[in-house]
């Protein structure tokens, strides 16, 4: 039987060479308090930690 994927993780997650990457979070509102420097260190994507890839292949059998 097929697993069925997650689609909020299929969503939030992509596959790379080295590992998942993700959007970093804290940078959606409320950011009139953040200062510049926060908010400019906010951008872009990071990679998921090492310990948690298990569980996103778990949501994410087939990305």
């Amino acid at each position: 039987m097929k697993l069925k994927t997650r689609r909020g993780a299929a969503k939030r997650f992509k596959r790379t060479a080295n590992g998942f990457k993700r959007k970093q979070a804290f940078k959606r509102h409320i950011l009139t308090k953040k200062s510049p420097k926060r908010i400019r260190q906010l951008r872009g994507c990071k990679l998921v930690h090492p310990s948690d890839e298990a569980r996103i292949l778990r949501m994410c059998p087939y990305i």
